[in-house]
């Protein structure tokens, strides 16, 4: 997806500590995301910027575009990290500069790790279903994958399992002895998590990880904190399970990963860690260099990438802190 804002700096709030401050709660802003399309940021924040490496969460929809083109992001690209697509309700098909031409449905994931550079678009199919509902997310490659090879993987079969009131669907890492099939560079965890019941649900989980749990539908609460939908609430480390509730019909979004402590710079679509990085990477893009490509079978015209900020892109930290 293209990101059409630049971040604002990224600062402590007073009254936060240096070290992961616990369960603190993000309620996100919308950002319109082509001519269609609205979505909920809800990281990176002032307040958290990253779980693990997980550094964007958009969250979209629920949406009725029964008479409406749907999703319309046109040929844009990235650097430095992998995107992680998942729906809910409606249909998207992701084209790549490899020549990957892929709908994605509720229940797949797709994968697409940008390594030094490639390009994509995300279109609503013209005939497709009445609502869009999902989530994309970002996750910050480490050295040395950021300068690898660009790639691609769509997952029609995930890992799920059945635990009381609660069904699991595993997208990323591993859980509960479940692994899915997924390719990533740090260790994470995505899964998604669907009540069925009132019983609580109680994941084991690791305590050097941080973790997030994400209200996609539905209402739950966990650690006396009522979450509704299209909230993150971010829970800090050193966890070993969780204790949450839901209404029947909620889905949750659980995500997690070992604190990623390279300091990072992100404007618009690159991740990387330098002024001069990220500058280079737009002034390729702008310049219709081979390091992108072109999305295979979208005639649109590729989104331009917006002007510089006239001061220097620093690198932060996941706590907000400035580095260099």
């Amino acid at each position: 997806m293209d990101r059409t804002e630049s971040l604002p700096a990224q600062t402590r709030p007073p009254g936060v500590a240096g070290e992961d401050p616990g369960s603190v709660l993000l309620p996100g802003h919308d950002v319109p995301l082509g001519r269609y399309t609205t979505v909920r940021r809800l990281l990176p924040q002032r307040a958290r910027r990253m779980v693990g490496a997980w550094c964007f969460v958009d969250h979209f929809g629920p949406d009725d575009v029964a008479r409406r083109p749907g999703m319309e992001v046109p040929p844009h690209p990235h650097t430095g990290l992998q995107t992680v697509t998942w729906l809910l309700d409606g249909e998207i098909v992701h084209r790549d500069s490899l020549g990957n031409v892929q709908p994605i449905r509720p229940g797949q994931l797709n994968v697409m790790t940008s390594g030094h550079g490639i390009a994509h678009s995300e279109r609503s199919p013209a005939s497709h279903p009445p609502l869009m509902h999902g989530v994309q997310l970002w996750v910050a490659l480490p050295d040395p994958a950021r300068a690898g090879a660009a790639g691609f993987a769509h997952h029609a079969d995930l890992p799920r399992w059945r635990s009381g009131d609660w069904e699991h669907t595993l997208l990323v890492g591993e859980l509960a002895g479940e692994a899915s099939p997924a390719v990533v560079h740090t260790p994470l965890l995505g899964v998604q998590l669907a009540a069925h019941g009132p019983a609580p649900a109680t994941p084991r989980l690791r305590p050097r990880f941080e973790y997030a749990l994400l209200a996609m539908s539905g209402r739950a609460r966990v650690d006396g904190v009522s979450l509704e939908p299209g909230a993150l609430l971010y829970l800090g480390t050193g966890r070993d399970g969780l204790e949450l509730t839901a209404e029947p019909g909620s889905r949750l979004m659980l995500l997690g990963g070992e604190p990623f402590d390279e300091p990072l710079v992100m404007w618009w679509n690159f991740v990387g860690r330098s002024h001069e990085e990220v500058a280079a990477a737009r002034q390729d893009w702008m310049a219709g260099r081979d390091r992108f490509g072109r999305v295979t079978d979208d005639a649109a015209p590729p989104l331009p990438a917006p002007e510089l900020p006239t001061v220097r892109l620093k690198a932060r930290d996941r706590r907000g802190d400035l580095h260099g």
